[in-house]
Formats: structure tokens, C-alpha cells, sequence
């Protein structure tokens, strides 16, 4: 089962809707995914989770145990202020190290109101992950403009459609 990380904890996020289109391509192409929200974390996991604190929050334990199950993992990360949110750091902070991601694999989305399409957040998160050992997917989605690509909760850019498949295709094969 692959692992989709909603990237942000902002409500209502385009990155959530950009992990529902995602998953249903990989229904597809008949792989099984899970989204998982950072939204969903608990609202002091900053202070009753991490580092002194590490697996006395229950709530912050069952969310961390179901990334952790997983082998491979898709990150639709939205660009903030020219990296990924700071939410997504600190999760990823408080995950088991070195276990947490290592030997496991990942593809990245970005996505931006502007022209970027969070391509220098993707440069962030892959330096991160391979720090932690974690093998990421060669083609990267940048989708930039995203607001002006997407109508009623769908992607209306052919080629970011073509691209969105042709990355879960390889990402199965990965």
C-alpha cells in the first residue's frame, strides 16, 4: 500500500486534492494507497511528542505507526515562502531515526501559485530524505500556477495528468 502525504495542515488544502486525484489514479492502475493528513496530527505534537517526549502521545504514535508501515510514499508538498511548510519538517523530525524512512522509497509533487511549482521545496525535501536514506523517484512533479490548472476539484492540464500518471506508474515499479 503506498503512503500519501498531504504535506501541508492547512485545511481544505489544493495539496489534499491534488493526493485524491492522485490516489485515484493509482485505484487505476490497481495499487491500494492511504492518504494521510498532516492536519490530522495532533495540535501540540510539536511539545507532547517529539524528542524528550518521544512516544508519550498516543494520538502523535498511531499517526507516526501508520507512516511507518509503509515502503513507498507519495509527498504532494506545497511551496511556502520558497521551501516546503515547516509542519511537514517537524513531522518528518519527529519520525524514528534512522528507521523511520530508511530503504524506503518516494515520489514528490510540488505544487505553487507561482511559476516555480515548488521545485526549490522538492530540492529541500529530497536533500533531507536522502540524508535519511530514503530513495527518491527521479521525476519530479512541479506544478506551478496551480490554481489556474485545476477546476471543481480536478486537474485540467493534460500534460500535469500525463505526468501525474506516468510518476505512479513508475513509482509502483520503483
Amino acid at each position: 500500500m503506498i503512503k500519501i502525504i498531504v504535506g501541508t495542515n492547512r485545511q481544505n488544502s489544493i495539496s489534499k486534492k491534488i493526493a485524491i486525484i492522485y490516489q485515484g489514479v493509482l485505484q487505476e492502475l490497481g495499487e491500494t494507497s492511504e492518504i494521510l493528513e498532516l492536519e490530522d496530527l495532533p495540535n501540540d505534537f510539536l511539545f507532547s511528542a517529539l524528542y524528550n517526549n518521544n512516544g508519550k502521545n498516543p494520538e502523535y504514535n498511531e499517526f507516526h505507526e501508520r507512516v511507518k508501515s509503509g515502503e513507498k510514499f507519495v509527498f504532494v508538498v506545497p511551496e511556502y515562502n520558497g521551501s516546503f511548510p515547516g509542519i511537514l519538517k517537524s513531522f518528518i523530525d519527529g519520525m524514528s531515526y534512522p528507521n523511520g524512512f530508511r530503504d524506503k522509497k518516494c515520489a514528490l509533487v510540488g505544487i505553487s501559485s507561482g511559476i516555480g511549482g515548488g521545485g526549490i521545496a522538492l530540492s529541500h525535501l529530497t536533500d533531507i530524505f536522502h540524508y535519511l536514506g530514503m530513495h527518491v523517484l527521479a521525476l519530479k512533479l512541479k506544478y506551478a500556477k496551480i490554481e489556474e490548472n485545476m477546476s471543481d476539484n480536478l486537474l485540467t492540464n493534460r500534460l500535469y495528468m500525463e505526468l501525474l500518471r506516468s510518476q505512479a506508474e513508475m513509482l509502483i515499479k520503483f
